[in-house]
């Protein structure tokens, strides 16, 4: 069966990012200083450029994407729109299976949308060193690239077990100049905390954002970059969902129902964002953010306000949470594991404009595996957990005889994730739900504020 790939041109990358502030229809509730009351601009001036800052309290709709920026997103973009005819075969379903893939980004996946752009601010306003934090390690992988390309030195707090689960990765930041080192480290006084807590500490995002935060608020020549949460990281990857509406609108096709993989929220606000405008007019459209079941936040967090690192050195933000000392397990969709959500996606999840759903571990690699007989492209495990998803709906249209229309994004490769891969077919991977009491307890512990 014939592959049918949707392209665009480079004359169709957008030339603004789409701002869903300016269509949600409720103000997002703003962060608050440690003295539970709402923080202003100059509060992040140590950590951002003023640029950035800008762009996280706007509510103006569309914002222009510097041609620097543009230019530098044609080495990749527009990614291409595919119809996976041979995945519809397999399911024997009515329904269309689109996907949207990232993955030929150089990095591998959709995370350079946004650092091309946080590089180029921070370059334009004199700073010399980035520092930042990685999971999985496509978003360092992605400040390493753009901070070569932009002449910034970047540190990466790589999380400990990824840092050994994948060293590939952190060989490919390596390649592109980045230093990086396993967190918790003993150099800042974040992890030396976390270590006299645990030694054997196989960190979180929370811990690793703490020391990337601590490190660039302690130097005037270094910022921190953020990989996903926060407004102006979804702002920049409203660029998937853009090209994508571009590129249904070619073949006279508009989805019944988007999926995309969530750890803090960059994948869902990439697509879904700029499709929102429609839902919230009332188009029947359904936003489905997919989650590990071992890290439930939105399905079994708490809607509260909380900070975004483990040790409280950020501002507090109002969104579902498992805790800020919330210690995910070691699962291998390492990009996935986080205790909070993007405030935009959490309000509109609280609203009930964004639906949710927690998968296991083993059946988002049976869906990886699945897709990549089907379709041929090995998809990292984060991605798996949107595959699996859009699975079982084409799977009830098989049941229903639905021909619905579905689209979901695959974010990136999973080249760099093969041991993951192994221990699947060694039947090593386990499920696992993370314990009540343990959320119970997190939560006990959030700040009480608001």
């Amino acid at each position: 069966m014939q592959q049918t790939k949707i392209l665009l041109d480079e004359s169709e990358i957008p030339t603004h990012w789409y701002n869903v502030v300016a269509d949600m229809p409720n103000p997002p509730a703003p962060p608050l200083g440690p003295d539970g009351k709402p923080i202003g601009p100059d509060a992040l001036a140590a950590i951002f450029p003023m640029a950035l800052i800008e762009q996280e309290v706007s509510a103006e709709r569309w914002i222009p994407i510097p041609d620097e920026v543009r230019q530098f997103l044609t080495m990749w973009r527009p990614s291409p729109l595919f119809r996976a005819h041979r995945l519809e075969q397999m399911l024997g379903t009515p329904a269309k299976i689109f996907y949207k893939y990232e993955g030929i980004s150089p990095a591998g996946s959709h995370k350079p949308n946004t650092a091309v752009a946080q590089a180029y601010y921070n370059k334009q306003e004199g700073i010399k060193r980035l520092t930042t934090e990685t999971g999985a390690g496509q978003w360092g992988s992605s400040l390493a690239l753009v901070g070569n390309k932009f002449g910034l030195d970047v540190r990466v707090y790589m999380v400990k077990v990824s840092y050994e689960q994948k060293p590939f990765r952190r060989s490919m930041m390596q390649t592109w100049g980045a230093e990086v080192l396993p967190s918790p480290t003993n150099l800042t006084n974040s992890g030396r905390h976390i270590l006299a807590q645990d030694p054997d500490s196989q960190g979180s995002l929370g811990i690793a954002i703490s020391e990337a935060v601590e490190e660039a608020a302690s130097r005037d020549d270094t910022n921190y970059s953020l990989g996903s949460v926060l407004n102006h990281v979804l702002l920049h990857q409203t660029v998937i969902g853009l090209e994508t509406r571009k590129q249904l609108e070619k073949v006279g096709e508009y989805p019944d129902v988007i999926f995309a993989p969530c750890g803090g929220g960059s994948n869902v606000g990439g697509m879904m964002f700029p499709f929102f405008a429609d839902k919230a007019a009332g188009k029947d459209i359904r936003l489905v953010a997919v989650e590990p079941a071992s890290c439930p936040t939105l399905t079994r967090g708490h809607y509260a306000y909380d900070f975004g690192d483990t040790e409280g050195l950020t501002p507090l933000m109002l969104m579902y949470t498992l805790g800020h000392d919330f210690m995910p397990p070691g699962i291998h969709a390492g990009g996935l594991r986080y205790h909070g959500d993007s405030p935009l996606v959490s309000q509109l999840y609280k609203e009930g404009y964004l639906e949710a759903q927690a998968v296991s571990q083993i059946a988002t690699f049976e869906a990886g595996v699945t897709f990549a007989r089907a379709e041929g492209i090995v998809a990292a495990p984060e991605s798996c957990h949107a595959i699996r998803a859009a699975m079982d709906e084409a799977l009830r249209c098989k049941e229903t005889g639905e021909a619905k229309t579905i689209l979901f994004t695959l974010s990136g490769h999973g080249h760099f994730d093969m041991a993951s891969y192994d221990k699947y077919f060694a039947g090593e991977l386990e499920d696992y739900d993370y314990p009540e009491q343990a959320i119970h307890d997190a939560l006990e512990r959030l700040p009480k504020v608001g």
